[in-house]
C-alpha cells in the first residue's frame, strides 16, 4: 500500500444538469418586413441558445400580434404555462418590448415568472433577472419604456412631416362632404352631395345668413353629412371656408417651426376658386370684428339674416 502513499484520488465531477431554454419571439404583423425579422429573431437566439454550455433549447414560442392592448397572444400565454408547471427554468427574448406591450404588462409578467422561478434575458438590453434586483429591474424598464415612447412619437412626427413634404401623406385624400374616396383612394366627387355644397355657397352669395341657410337646407329635408336631420350653424360655417372645395389641401405641421404643406389642384374642385375667394370676402364683410388702431373690436351691430 505504500506504493499509493502520495496518490491523491479526485472525485469525478458531478454532472451539471442542463438548464431547459424557451425563446420568446413578437411580431406585430405578417408583412414581409415582419416576418423577415422574425425570422432574425429566432435564428439570433437559436444561436446563442447552442452557443452557451449546458444550455437546453425547449420550446420557441411566436406571436404575430400588434402592441394594441386587449389582444391575445396565445403563445405568450402557453409559455407561461409552461413554466408553471416547470418545463422552463429560463427565458430569452430579444427586448423588453418584444416581450411585452407596456410597462405594467412586463412588470405584471416578471413578477408572475419570479414566482415560478424562471429566469428571463433580455439579449438586447442584456438584462438579466436571475442578476438585477426587482427595483432596478422596474426602474430600468420604465426609462426604457419612456424612451422607446418619445422615440416613436418622434418617428411618426418625422413621418407625418416627409409625407406631407413629399405630397404622399394619406391626409391629402381625406375624404369630407361632397367627395369620396376611389379605388386608388384618391377624392372624386360624390354627385348629390356636391349638389348641395354649391347650393350652399349660391344661398350665402345670394345674401342668406348662416341661420337662414340653416333654415333652407332642414325645409328642403337635405341631410346633414352624418345623415342627421337638423344642421349645426358650425357646420355650415367650416364648409364655406375650407379650401378643399376648390381642390387646395393645406397640412400644418404644428412643430417649433410650424411649416405649411400646400397641395394645388389636388382633386377635382366641386366650386370655382373666384366664387370661394367671393365668400370669404363676404364672410369678412359680415363679421361683427373690425381691426381699428386701439386693435381689435365688434361692431356695434351684426349682419341681420335676411
Amino acid at each position: 500500500m505504500s506504493e499509493y502513499r502520495n496518490v491523491h484520488f479526485i472525485p469525478p465531477r458531478p454532472v451539471q444538469r442542463e438548464k431547459r431554454v424557451g425563446i420568446y419571439c413578437r411580431v406585430s404583423s405578417n408583412s414581409l418586413e415582419q416576418l423577415n425579422s422574425l425570422t432574425n429573431q429566432v435564428s439570433a437566439l437559436t444561436r446563442l441558445t447552442a452557443s452557451t454550455p449546458n444550455w437546453f433549447l425547449v420550446d420557441t414560442y411566436i406571436d404575430i400580434a400588434s402592441g394594441k392592448t386587449g389582444l391575445k397572444r396565445k403563445e405568450f400565454m402557453r409559455m407561461l404555462e409552461d413554466c408553471q408547471l416547470k418545463n422552463l427554468e429560463i427565458i430569452i427574448t430579444k427586448n423588453i418590448s418584444r416581450f411585452g406591450r407596456d410597462t405594467v404588462e412586463v412588470l405584471e409578467s416578471l413578477n408572475k415568472l419570479r414566482e415560478y422561478g424562471v429566469r428571463v434575458i433580455f439579449e438586447q438590453e442584456g438584462l438579466d433577472t436571475a442578476d438585477t434586483d426587482s427595483e432596478l429591474m422596474i426602474s430600468i424598464i420604465e426609462s426604457i419604456a419612456q424612451a422607446e415612447n418619445e422615440s416613436r412619437s418622434d418617428n411618426i412626427r418625422w413621418g407625418y412631416k416627409r409625407h406631407a413634404a413629399q405630397g404622399t401623406s394619406k391626409l391629402y385624400n381625406r375624404k369630407c362632404y361632397g367627395y369620396e374616396n376611389d379605388e386608388d383612394g384618391l377624392l372624386i366627387i360624390k354627385n348629390e352631395e356636391a349638389k348641395n355644397v354649391r347650393l350652399i355657397f349660391d344661398l350665402y352669395l345670394r345674401g342668406l345668413s348662416i341661420i337662414g341657410i340653416k333654415r333652407e337646407l332642414e325645409k328642403l329635408g337635405i341631410k346633414t353629412p352624418t345623415g342627421k336631420e337638423k344642421w349645426s350653424k358650425r357646420t355650415i360655417d367650416v364648409m364655406l371656408s375650407n379650401e378643399k372645395y376648390i381642390g387646395v389641401v393645406r397640412l400644418l405641421n404644428a412643430g417649433e417651426n410650424q411649416e405649411h404643406y400646400v397641395s394645388e389642384d389636388n382633386h377635382p374642385a366641386i366650386i370655382s376658386k373666384e366664387q370661394f375667394e367671393a365668400v370669404q370676402m363676404e364672410k369678412k364683410n359680415r363679421s361683427n370684428i373690425v381691426k381699428t388702431e386701439d386693435g381689435v373690436k365688434r361692431k356695434s351691430k351684426k349682419y341681420s339674416s335676411k
